[in-house]
């Protein structure tokens, strides 16, 4: 999108917000309104029990986001309980994330879909599964829906640790203004609105943020612009909705830094080895739903359309493979994507035993570029590789729910999926044609142990896709020398026994045990900047996860997540796997009073993890507090935010590797790389609703 089109898309977005605003009071009756739509809040309250496939599934809704504060939009997949967020490079690139066991990287092997459109990125400039949800505005989140384990039929690629699909609302709640000011030349303006007119619905938010960051050498410098607008309708038994959303961000990155840099002074912890890092990156997508419902089926259809674009500078080594104009890289990456999912269901009446739910995705990416180049401050010196590539799947499943008793039912699932991978190189030897198929079969079953309570023994196989460039290659670019080729699709294989119950009426828990092979691990590659293929897998592990709503105005949420992994082989290096963290734990208290104060308070922490298989360097492990206050009313809402609460100086991110400093020897110096938690922050908001 060109920045006259860009400005035109704002305009309008504008425009609509501002007629919405102005819209009079009038033009529907409160009676009217009361009867077109019943609200269900959702929420970590909703216990799923009778509705749930396994013990680690569960919905996040509004009510639990706007209490959550937020130093990154990222941020948003911590409510997911076990999840780990965190950034080893510039706000405006995707967080790094870990979960049962897994260093997820960037997103790998945790599927992401936003209004019905993927968000993982195949063949990626940076990494393969790349996710990144900058581009979401979290106060447009009406549910994300979450699922652990690849038990669950409708979720292929990238799912081995689970998947989440994200739901923005139809119809924003709030027709309104918010402001943002904080440390380190925090900005944020969001508006948003709707409009009504009969069963038609046009809705939409406009964000702009920029921040400069704490970094001593670097001035972080976001200019990030999102917009989201949607027209949708309900017509009796059907309802459809066309959607478009647009993101633009450019940062500077203050990237992880050697521990002995700052032990020798070179700089402190906040200091950056080289201050031209950073970023762009652009995302526009036009999207489009139908659903239609009869007594006993329903049919639903989405299709999606994204443009897509990101140029990313790093040097994670620095003068180790190129002394004199140092080992800064560039990433590009540059695609449009094309895709839709079908899925029908039918079954599942009062006097009927079985539900069926039968669907199929299409997905088509148009890579025109994705390049490694060699650069000095943002300047491309000369190519790695260059490539354009076309990938496209195709995915088909059937689910069968089995009612088998009142209290008995069971779950079988099957899913097919065919990949095929277009590589055309710079280098002829490395272009090829592709072509894979995997079959996972699903399975779960189900024992209510009251109305309240459910046990659950589940198992299943998932995958994920590797980088179309690895299915055909032959010469490594950087070296060379010949290069092994990946196996296109990998396969897991897993296993859960767990349970779900409500307590007292307001205490939500659930406990799950569970197992998981990978054939192969995805690994970040911290002196490469990239993940790479590694040996195969198998973790476990325990998880429990509590949420008590203690009255009307208070609630505890506290999630355990323990993890054993190892490498399945034996090697000489050892068998332990980097950045796989063994404990996790999150706990929060909020409180919505009402005479319209409202705070939260939460804190996170993650064990110490190994840096290298033979776990003779580990990480210290970190914990994050946070806290959030305020007051409201139906016009204003005034909140201030703490975030680091109380200042901590542990790490967001370890890596240990191979880097040089001037005057060090030619091999480098294996070390820790590390970046610490961003110092505290105050950010304060006013919003006002018309």
């Amino acid at each position: 999108m060109t920045p006259g089109s860009r400005l035109i898309f704002n305009l309008c977005l504008f425009v609509v917000l501002l007629a919405t605003v102005t819209a009079p009071v009038a033009a529907h009756e409160p009676e009217e309104m009361e009867e077109m739509e019943e609200v269900v809040v959702e929420g970590r309250s909703t216990t799923l029990v009778g509705e749930a496939r396994s013990a680690s599934e569960g919905v996040i809704g509004q009510v639990d986001i706007e209490l959550r504060p937020l130093l990154r939009p990222g941020d948003i997949l911590e409510s997911i309980p076990g999840m780990i967020v965190t950034q080893h490079s510039g706000s405006g690139k995707s967080n790094q994330m870990f979960l049962r066991g897994f260093n997820l990287d960037h997103g790998t092997d945790f599927a992401t879909w936003i209004d019905g459109m993927p968000v993982n990125m195949r063949t990626h400039g940076h990494g393969q599964g790349y996710t990144d949800i900058n581009f979401l505005i979290p106060e447009t989140i009406e549910t994300l829906r979450f699922v652990k384990g690849p038990y669950h039929a409708e979720l292929g690629d990238f799912s081995s640790a689970g998947g989440a699909h994200i739901s923005t609302f139809d119809r924003m709640p709030d027709i309104g203004l918010k402001l943002g000011l904080g440390e380190d030349g925090y900005r944020r303006m969001l508006a948003t609105g709707h409009l009504d007119a009969d069963t038609i619905t046009v809705s939409g938010a406009l964000e702009g943020q920029s921040y400069d960051g704490p970094w001593t050498d670097i001035d972080e410098d976001v200019n990030k612009i999102n917009s989201l607008l949607k027209l949708s309708g309900r017509d009796g038994s059907q309802h459809w909705g066309i959607s478009a959303m647009y993101y633009d961000n450019t940062w500077n990155s203050a990237d992880q830094i050697p521990a002995r840099a700052v032990a020798l002074g070179l700089i402190d912890e906040l200091g950056s080895l080289d201050d031209s890092l950073g970023g762009e990156s652009h995302r526009a997508s036009l999207s489009g739903h139908y659903q239609r419902d009869a007594a006993n089926s329903s049919s639903t259809f989405n299709a999606y359309l994204i443009d897509y674009r990101m140029q990313l500078w790093s040097n994670f080594t620095y003068l180790l493979d190129a002394p004199l104009q140092g080992d800064q890289f560039e990433q590009y990456d540059d695609r449009l994507i094309l895709g839709g999912s079908a899925q029908h269901q039918w079954g599942g009446g009062s006097s009927e035993q079985f539900l069926h739910r039968l669907g199929a995705e299409l997905r088509q990416d148009d890579i025109k570029a994705v390049g490694l180049y060699h650069s000095h401050q943002r300047r491309r010196l000369d190519s790695v590789r260059e490539d354009s590539v076309d990938e496209s799947s195709i995915g088909i499943f059937y689910e069968l729910e089995w009612q088998v008793s009142s209290q008995w039912r069971s779950l079988l699932g099957i899913r097919g999926d065919h990949y095929r991978f277009d590589v055309r190189a710079d280098n002829a030897a490395n272009s090829g044609k592709q072509s894979s198929n995997i079959l996972s079969p699903k399975f779960s079953l189900i024992r209510a142990l009251s109305e309240t309570s459910e046990a659950y023994l589940s198992a299943g196989r998932g995958f994920h896709s590797n980088d179309a460039r690895g299915t055909t290659i032959r010469i490594d670019p950087a070296t060379g020398e010949r290069a092994a080729r990946v196996d296109p699709l990998v396969a897991s294989t897993g296993a859960e026994l767990g349970y779900k119950a409500l307590w007292l009426d307001d205490w939500n828990s659930a406990f799950a045990l569970w197992y998981l092979e990978l054939d192969s691990e995805l690994l970040f590659v911290g002196d490469a900047g990239n993940t790479e293929a590694s040996r195969p897998s198998k973790r476990w592990g325990l998880e429990l996860n509590n949420y008590f709503a203690i009255n009307e105005t208070w609630a505890l949420e506290a999630d355990f997540a323990w993890t054993d992994t190892k490498f399945a082989d034996r090697a000489p290096e050892g068998d332990d796997i980097p950045g796989a963290i063994p404990f996790v734990a999150t706990g929060a208290i909020t409180a919505d009073l009402a005479d319209g104060w409202f705070g939260s308070f939460r804190v996170r922490h993650f064990s110490g993890f190994p840096l290298i298989e033979d776990r003779s360097e580990e990480s210290d492990g970190s914990t994050f507090a946070s806290l959030s206050f305020g007051w409201k009313s139906d016009t204003w809402r005034l909140q201030v935010d703490a975030l680091n609460l109380f200042n901590s100086d542990d790490h967001d991110i370890d890596y240990f590797y191979a880097s040089r400093l001037p005057g060090e020897p030619a091999e480098g110096i294996a070390d820790n790389h590390y970046k610490v938690f961003e110092p505290r922050q105050l950010r304060a908001y006013i919003g006002i609703s018309f």
